[in-house]
């Protein structure tokens, strides 16, 4: 046969032909395909995006349908949509069309036009029948004129109505050819459902721990089979249903525990996880916290977690986290688009973006280290740490002779029981509890100042009770510096007391504060001032009526023109029935304060200074919430789990995380969504 066909190479299989459906435009931006697997994270679900359907490879063709139809079609509904003129009128997509045609119809937020699903996914090649490739390559963009959208539609037997029987028939699977030789009997069915079942349960119990699936010898001999064998072993000792359906007592090819099955469990548990959280947030407003870490196997991660408010509560939920090539702006924003489209998320509804929260406090760790004597400081007590981890001996002597020194300060009464690590834990408490009033910054800085202008004092104090504590000669500060080097005879020479307060107190404390300035720019420290208004403390003594308006003409897409007038008389009546409600008293926060609105109903009576609260709580603060999100990423792919893949981490992250969500869903929406994800040998029903 080789003598009478050329075999064709991988990269011809997958180039796109020229006379794709898609524009060439979009199709250039694509990479290849892999001919035999599919990733449907890395898909990209934007319809103006999309890969034309005919470049991949024949044999995931299926697979790629499949993966669309479950995620639904595109339609973000929340969007912003553009205005273009038509003539003398500008015009814009309906999101009311969403509606009329909820199965099919997309639109493009990147290219501003609708498409079909459908057509996407099995329209033939039959010319312009049905709009021709208006509704899958170029896209619809004539907004004035709906009625082409039910022509497109046509008659039963048209080019579009066809598309759609065959998505339709592509998701029945018992009218696919594999389920139709494999003809199954009820107890076939029944006993299918227990198998998978089973692997749900095992699945759910490594996911949530944080736990590897496999082993490194998994064959019938070996007497470590790995955690999800070894469990499913367990649970067979103590179910006689399950016993008598899996493992050995299964079909050999329908077993239910290979490598892919325990994948596809995994994004489909995560996958209803995400739906979860998206649903929660709906139409509401959110932020965004990203952040980058490196893994195990040094592959750069970004972290996505999402910030809203459900009824006055501050929610953060972790969505997912993406390997992206490098950390630049638009690398980034690359990445967030897609994932963006990937969700259905609309970008109108973002309102605040942060990334790397902690960097600012790093910041200023930073510009000190830039002083050489204390960058030295800081080098000395890394040496010191990094000699005595060195030697477990040396770590016995230091914790001995520390225990000393503890036992010894409590009988002075030096210390008392209750300061240390918890006092510690209740200061983090309240620093975050603090944070909801998004005034840490403008405090830092005041609080930095007054330091500035008479901390040295108390500072002085507290460095010579440790220096005599400890045995330390403190040298006069009336006597003249020596730096220890060879003099300079052209230096002025000055006291100590001008050496330690100015040359290193002070200089340190003004470059920082030039930092801090430098960072918070004077319009979002009006806007940190103008929220922290918003403040119950002492009976709202922070209100003020005008820099709360100044504080909605923030958000002009939020708050129009008659909205500001609204919100000027809601905000007379709301300061007046604030101060005369006993049940809004002695409140801690401005999230305190939303969940009572909620409680007492007053965000129906006062909406617009309700989504003030709302808008003033999503606002990205630095939080540890993607911080724990490294953390865990550290535990769910530490050193032996080196070479887990991208999207394994992600659903693995996922389910460790969101735990709570997790334990809401139900098996049968997993078995639903798994069964669904490919053609199965098995069948539920």
């Amino acid at each position: 046969m080789e003598r009478y066909f050329k075999r064709k190479t991988q990269p011809e299989i997958l180039e796109p032909s020229p006379k794709s459906p898609k524009n060439n435009e979009s199709s250039s931006k694509q990479t290849c395909v892999d001919s035999m697997e599919i990733n449907s994270e890395t898909l990209q679900y934007d319809p103006g995006l999309c890969t034309p359907i005919l470049s991949y490879h024949p044999n995931v063709r299926d697979q790629v349908r499949r993966a669309y139809l479950q995620n639904k079609p595109c339609q973000p509904k929340t969007h912003a949509f553009p205005y273009t003129n038509f003539g003398t009128k500008p015009r814009r997509f309906n999101p009311a069309w969403f509606t009329q045609f909820p199965n099919w119809l997309e639109y493009s937020t990147s290219q501003d036009a609708a498409y079909c699903l459908c057509c996407y996914l099995f329209k033939p090649d039959i010319g312009d029948q049905s709009g021709g490739d208006t509704f899958v390559g170029v896209g619809f963009k004539n907004w004035k004129c709906k009625k082409k959208l039910e022509i497109h539609v046509g008659r039963p037997n048209s080019s579009h109505n066809s598309a759609w029987r065959n998505c339709e028939a592509l998701l029945n699977q018992k009218q696919h050819i594999e389920t139709v030789i494999s003809k199954q009997t009820d107890q076939d069915r029944i006993d299918y459902r227990t198998r998978l079942g089973a692997s749900v349960g095992v699945s759910r119990i490594l996911l949530q721990q944080g736990l590897p699936f496999r082993g490194h010898d998994e064959s019938e001999n070996s007497l470590n089979q790995g955690n999800f064998l070894e469990i499913l072993r367990w649970l067979r000792h103590s179910n006689e249903g399950i016993k008598a359906v899996t493992l050995e007592n299964a079909p050999e090819n329908l077993k239910l525990t290979s490598p892919d099955i325990q994948n596809d469990i995994s994004s489909s548990i995560s996958y209803e996880i995400i739906s979860a959280i998206t649903s929660d947030i709906n139409d509401s407003l959110f932020s965004i916290l990203v952040d980058e870490s490196r893994d195990k196997s040094s592959k750069e991660q970004m972290a996505i977690v999402l910030r809203f408010v459900d009824k006055g509560h501050v929610i953060e939920r972790f969505v997912g986290i993406e390997h992206v090539v490098d950390t630049k702006a638009s690398s980034l924003k690359l990445a967030i688009d897609d994932f963006f489209s990937r969700h259905g998320l609309s970008i109108s509804k973002l309102h605040g973006q942060g990334y790397d929260g902690v960097s600012n406090m790093q910041a200023l760790v930073a510009v000190a280290k830039k002083n050489s004597e204390i960058g030295d400081l800081f080098t000395m007590v890394s040496s010191v740490v990094n000699i005595v981890v060195a030697s477990s001996k040396r770590r016995d002597i230091l914790r001995e002779k520390h225990t000393h020194v503890v036992l010894e300060a409590l009988e002075n009464n030096e210390l008392s029981s209750g300061q240390g690590f918890g006092d510690h834990k209740r200061f983090i408490a309240g620093i975050a509890k603090e944070g909801s009033r998004y005034c840490e910054c403008n405090e830092l800085g005041q609080y930095m100042q007054r330091m500035r202008e008479s901390g040295w004092e108390s500072l002085f104090d507290e460095v010579s009770s440790f220096c005599d504590k400890n045995r330390i000669k403190i040298p006069s500060m009336d006597d003249s510096f020596t730096s220890g080097e060879r003099p300079n005879r052209k230096a002025h020479p000055i006291t100590n007391v001008h050496r330690y307060r100015v040359d290193l107190f002070t200089d340190v404390i003004d470059k920082q504060l030039t930092e801090l300035n430098d960072r918070f720019t004077e319009k979002n420290t009006k806007l940190l001032l103008c929220v922290a208004c918003l403040s119950p403390i002492n009976s709202f003594f922070a209100f003020d009526k005008e820099k709360l308006m100044r504080l909605a003409q923030f958000y002009p897409s939020d708050f129009s023109e008659h909205d500001l007038e609204l919100l000027k008389e809601q905000l007379e009546n709301y300061i007046w029935d604030m101060t005369s409600n006993s049940e809004f008293v002695d409140l801690k926060g401005i999230s305190d304060l939303a969940q009572k609105m909620v409680g007492t109903k007053k965000d129906h009576t006062y909406p617009l200074v309700y989504l003030l609260l709302t808008l003033a709580l999503i606002l990205p603060v630095a939080t540890a919430s993607v911080e724990r999100v490294f953390s865990a990423m550290n535990i769910v792919k530490n050193t032996l789990r080196n070479r887990m893949g991208d999207l394994w981490m992600n659903d693995c992250l996922v389910a460790y995380i969101e735990k709570d969500i997790f334990n809401s869903i139900e098996d049968e929406a997993i078995m639903q969504w798994f069964q669904n994800m490919k053609t199965r040998r098995g069948q539920l029903f």
